[in-house]
């Protein structure tokens, strides 16, 4: 069976690498230079998207942000999954609003801006403080404003407005107005859900960020109610979307209610602890999902947590003599603040990870981003 992943990075690497042990090809189509390439070493081209639609007995994607022309195509060969607006909806905050209203998924009050009187009317409606957010393209903390004071008002419209000046023409740019919430913790869900409607969801996962980013996840384990909690939530998002393939959710944990942040239609950064914590890791399952096999396992095999690996592309060798660390590399170019690969750590009891974690900070160089990772490590 071969497999098209739209996009080119680290997502469909390691979709690749779980699919050689289950007899799938994978190819990947860079988006970048419009060609399709070996997911596992992008210099060997394999021709044109047609090419690759050619090839492909399924297609899906590895990030939300894909040219709609690409997902037409794609959508039109009838064998892409998710769907084209499954995709789409992970890309766009505003379609992601109107799912969680459809789903009745809970969620921050916000408030939909397209011009200065929709501005103007947000700030009538919700209570400062607020987190506006672009409708399209942002992430990672990207494409972001905070407002706190009335004071800032109009700066941060002329910024925003100087946003919209600069925007893609081919899709309308729009910002989400989002009255903050005094969250307990983020954490996340990743399911999958195959062609028949089957689910299965792994254990929760509590985020930690530093910079706006991702730097630490840990499963949780006996989060029973609010476990329930968020797979009710993920059957409901996914049946609504007619889903197949692994769907991540971020959560806001407001004592013992989960608040939607956001929806990832896709392999997700805070579910790479799969590969280590359980049966099958989310990239397996997501490709089984998509080419038509069983789902495996989502079950937590024992206690485990993920370190993404930020803006540096070495790391202590001292690091492979710890018991339980997994080292994955992405086999990038080295830039600030890139996510240049992660590290897996796992034990046999939430008390051995916590100190398998600890000699992990330890050994990791002094830089800003590991000293908050550090810091949090340090402190559960």
């Amino acid at each position: 069976m071969n497999l098209l992943v739209l996009g080119a990075g680290q997502l469909a690497r390691m979709m690749a690498l779980a699919a050689k042990p289950l007899n799938i090809e994978i190819r990947a189509y860079d988006v970048g230079s419009q060609q399709v390439v070996d997911p596992l070493n992008t210099a060997v081209p394999y021709g044109s998207l047609s090419d690759g639609i050619a090839f492909a007995d399924a297609i899906t994607a590895e990030f939300e942000h894909i040219s709609h022309d690409v997902l037409a195509l794609c959508e039109q060969s009838g064998k892409l999954y998710p769907s084209s607006q499954s995709i789409k909806t992970g890309g766009d905050r505003r379609l992601e609003k109107e799912l969680l209203t459809l789903s009745n998924a809970a969620n921050a009050t916000h408030a939909i801006i397209e011009s200065a009187e929709d501005y103007r009317s947000a700030l009538d409606t919700l209570a400062l403080p607020i987190i506006l957010k672009s409708a399209l393209a942002g992430y990672d903390g990207k494409g972001q404003w905070r407002l706190k004071s009335a004071k800032r008002a109009n700066e941060v419209w002329q910024e925003i407005d100087e946003f919209f000046a600069g925007a893609d023409s081919k899709q309308k740019q729009g910002v989400i107005a989002e009255q903050m919430v005094p969250f307990d913790r983020e954490v996340s869900l990743v399911g999958v859900r195959d062609k028949t409607g089957n689910t299965k969801v792994y254990p929760l996962a509590e985020n930690h960020h530093t910079n706006g980013v991702l730097s630490v996840s840990t499963a949780l384990a006996g989060e029973h109610v609010l476990q329930a909690q968020a797979a009710e939530i993920f059957d409901r998002v996914a049946n609504a979307l007619n889903y197949v393939g692994v769907l991540a959710i971020e959560f806001f944990q407001v004592g013992e209610k989960l608040l939607v942040n956001e929806i990832a239609p896709r392999v997700h950064n805070s579910g790479h602890w799969t590969q280590q914590g359980a049966d099958t890791c989310q990239f397996e399952n997501h490709v089984r999902a998509v080419c038509g096999l069983p789902i495996g396992s989502t079950a937590l095999i024992r206690p485990t947590a993920m370190i993404n690996i930020l803006g540096e592309d070495t790391l202590p060798n001292a690091l492979f003599a710890i018991p339980g660390v997994s080292l994955h590399w992405y086999g990038k170019e080295k830039r600030a603040g890139r996510k240049m690969g992660h590290i897996n750590v796992s034990a046999a009891t939430s008390a051995e990870l916590q100190k398998t974690l600890e000699l992990v900070a330890e050994t990791l160089p002094d830089n800003e981003t590991f000293a908050d990772i550090k810091l949090y490590i340090n402190k559960q």
